[in-house]
């Protein structure tokens, strides 16, 4: 059955899912580079840049999992891009090159229309400007059977949370400590959204931490 999942979201030991001061030079912030270390040297990462020698593990299989049946992502416009308000030209198409490492439709939420784009690799782009229930509603049908995953940044996630949206929430929370940024779940109640914890496992860089909404 199709799930709406958060998978290999690191978040610092303080909570914070990227530092503070985010740039076009620092897109997660100070020192937030340092949240994805337990991932960038797993083979699961460096098989998606065409990279040989990753590492195997714990780690490693989580990264995995997360890439696996999906069908169509959701991310908030910070994670397309460093682009505020009205979009001043259709150039920036992401972070990631001509070829994204989705393969599948990918829904940005934004308050400002634009045409959808186009990648390599199968990864089409398309900007929602009806909120998140549209944006869930439009993944849905793109990825029929498949799950669908919700990408950054932290406000997505906490507003997919909010409205109990999410089935199941990987947490990879690495020992860093950030001091501010992006909280992920400060003033959530979880409990009373109706998640609680199913799971937990020690990696290399991480613990990885399993939320199921009952």
């Amino acid at each position: 059955m199709s799930k709406v999942r958060v998978a290999a979201y690191s978040v610092s030991l303080d909570g914070y899912g990227a530092g503070p001061a985010q740039s076009l030079e620092a897109p997660l912030g100070w020192n937030g580079e340092r949240l994805h270390d337990w991932f960038a040297e797993t083979r699961s990462f460096r098989d998606m840049l065409g990279v040989d020698n990753g590492t195997t593990g714990v780690d490693d299989r989580f990264g995995e999992r997360s890439m696996a049946n999906l069908g169509a992502w959701i991310m908030g416009r910070n994670m397309f891009g460093p682009v505020r308000g009205d979009w001043p030209d259709h150039e920036w198409t992401g972070w990631w090159g001509d070829n994204p490492p989705y393969h599948v439709p990918v829904f940005v939420l934004t308050h400002h229309p634009r045409p959808p784009v186009t990648m390599a690799g199968g990864t089409v782009f398309h900007f929602v400007t009806d909120g998140i229930a549209a944006a869930l509603h439009l993944a849905r049908e793109a990825a029929g059977e498949k799950d669908i995953r919700i990408g950054g940044g932290a406000s997505t996630v906490r507003q997919y949370l909010e409205a109990g949206a999410i089935d199941e929430m990987h947490l990879a929370v690495v020992p860093v400590l950030l001091g501010s940024g992006e909280s992920l779940l400060a003033g959530l109640d979880l409990p009373a959204l109706g998640y609680h914890v199913t799971g937990y496992t020690a990696g290399e860089g991480a613990a990885h931490m399993i939320v199921n909404r009952a």
